[in-house]
């Protein structure tokens, strides 16, 4: 791999730990995508049809607003996309950080942070919403991920 960026949204810091840990192993660069508005734990109640949310996720066309942009992409072969599993998809946020950042032309690798679900339906989501782009792999991590399972799936 050439220079790597391994880009995260985190809703409660699950996602960030897994993301600092590639990282460390791949000697990659840190992007955080984090929200205009910060997600508030009644935001995250998923069992609340009226929370942000479930809102969010209930409609596709919803993008939330992020803090900011990548604004060297140019200098990225390899985009590494991590996030949490939301209703077995990517958040939102995801979508809204695929579009506004270049992406073309470069190898992207999705990892996702979840206790159960699968990885498989939000890539190939991501896959079939964005089937311009290069998506090559995905994986999900627990929390207690270990370097070698990282270097395993970067391998």
């Amino acid at each position: 791999m050439n220079k790597v960026l391994v880009s995260f949204f985190s809703a409660s810091g699950v996602t960030r730990g897994v993301a600092n840990k590639i990282a460390n192993v791949i000697g990659g660069d840190l992007f955080e995508i984090e929200p205009k508005v910060k997600y508030t734990d009644e935001d995250l109640d998923w069992t609340n049809q009226e929370s942000r949310s479930s809102i969010e996720m209930n409609n596709h066309e919803s993008r939330p607003e992020v803090k900011n942009k990548v604004s060297n992409t140019e200098n990225y072969d390899t985009i590494l996309i991590g996030f949490p599993i939301w209703w077995d998809l990517a958040p939102r946020i995801i979508n809204t950080f695929i579009e506004e950042n270049n992406l073309e032309n470069k190898k992207i690798y999705v990892f996702a942070t979840s206790g159960s679900s699968s990885v498989e339906n939000s890539f190939n989501t991501l896959k079939h919403t964005y089937s311009d782009l290069n998506f090559v792999s995905a994986k999900r991590f627990l929390s207690s991920v270990s370097d070698s399972d990282i270097t395993n799936w970067i391998k």
